[in-house]
């Protein structure tokens, strides 16, 4: 039975606990975005003055020789993390091909049943490797989030083909691991402008552990009021993402650039055959600052749903994280204090998003 929308219970109840997700609120045939997804009306942006993010998208496979043209590559990375914290690559090992199939995969997992999404709800799932929910956290947040996703935590193969979901399983898999390599060879230009040169075992450490998920964003009929993610930025080292012809990711400018004004907001608009790539929070601890995680939002669309598919590439658990000694030495001071990765995650997890605020957690307060 569709929900009363008047009554943000009845909605919570129908979205979120019964496992219907927000596709489920406009398949019932609304017209108005309840009260419950409006978004106050700071946290919104106005997308009509928006920056269009126009740089050419970085050619990894450059990458892969010496000389000027390396360089040059290495360079633009480095140009991007200590800026904007986000850039778009071609030429980055992932198969073209797949990059459709995971697109026409996502649309296809959330056009099923809502009973087939809802075996995987957090209470009932039968991993804890598998999530099926909606918005963020909804139990703590002020406005919910215009999406449903469907997230998993990847540790090996086998348990992966066991508990992934059948529809999707595979091309995850595919994605995750055509990926990685070049995952490797961003981690070995950033940390190398920093004065260190990574051996396998660091960068296994800094990537191990890793998180998947597919993301759906259902038309919505007022964009203007709502988020399919509110402010925030990733906590990982690296996020990798494929988006859709449809857009709606937007990068906050962090200090004055050849970009815009700091504050501003900047369009990453969707590229033929590329990945976008996004800062984490630890590169920005590890780099003492000088790179920079971005905080970023989605924002809605009245004619079309949009898919996302998202790989975050962390540390493991029990990784302890603090500032590179190289890096540390050069600068004179600390700005972040050593953490094991593990609270940090804990911490933001227990807290509705807020823009770059799980930062502080981290932060060595001024004497």
């Amino acid at each position: 039975m569709a929900p009363n929308l008047e009554d943000r219970n009845s909605v919570f109840e129908f979205v979120v606990r019964q496992g219907n997700g927000v596709k489920g609120l406009v398949d019932s045939g609304l017209s108005t975005v309840p009260e419950a997804y409006v978004q106050p009306p700071e946290e919104r942006i106005d997308k009509e003055n928006a920056i269009k993010y126009d740089l050419p998208p970085i050619d990894l496979s450059k990458l892969d020789g010496h000389g000027p043209d390396h360089d040059e590559v290495a360079n633009q990375i480095v140009r991007a993390v200590e800026t904007l914290g986000f850039f778009q690559v071609v030429n980055h090992g992932v198969p073209l091909h797949l990059l459709e199939s995971l697109k026409v995969s996502a649309h296809y997992f959330f056009s099923l049943p809502p009973q087939r999404k809802a075996v995987y709800l957090a209470d009932v799932s039968p991993s804890p490797l598998v999530k099926y929910g909606t918005s963020y956290i909804p139990e703590k947040e002020k406005a919910l989030g215009w999406k449903d996703y469907i997230l998993m935590q990847y540790t090996n193969d086998d348990e992966a083909l066991q508990y992934w979901p059948q529809e999707i399983k595979e091309l995850l898999l595919e994605y995750l691991r055509s990926s990685t390599g070049m995952v490797k060879k961003l981690l070995q230009v950033t940390l190398g402008n920093l004065g260190v040169k990574p051996d396998d075992s660091m960068i296994d450490v800094l990537i191990g552990k890793k998180m998947l998920s597919m993301i759906f964003y259902p038309i919505c009929p007022n964009p203007d009021l709502t988020l399919g993610v509110g402010r925030h930025s990733d906590i990982g080292t690296f996020t990798v993402l494929l988006q859709d012809e449809v857009g709606g990711l937007y990068v906050k400018i962090e200090q004055d650039t050849g970009y815009g004004k700091k504050g501003d907001w900047i369009l990453i608009p969707p590229t033929p055959n590329a990945l976008v790539i996004n800062v984490g929070d630890m590169l920005q601890i590890l780099s003492n600052g000088k790179y920079k995680s971005a905080e970023h939002i989605v924002c809605t669309s009245s004619t079309n749903s949009r898919v996302s598919v998202p790989i975050f590439i962390m540390p493991r658990e029990t990784t302890k994280i603090a500032p590179l000694p190289q890096v540390v030495e050069k600068d004179g001071i600390s700005v972040y204090k050593e953490f094991v990765y593990v609270d940090y995650m804990n911490k933001v997890f227990a807290n509705a998003l807020d823009g770059k605020k799980s930062l502080d957690f981290a932060k060595i307060s001024p004497a």
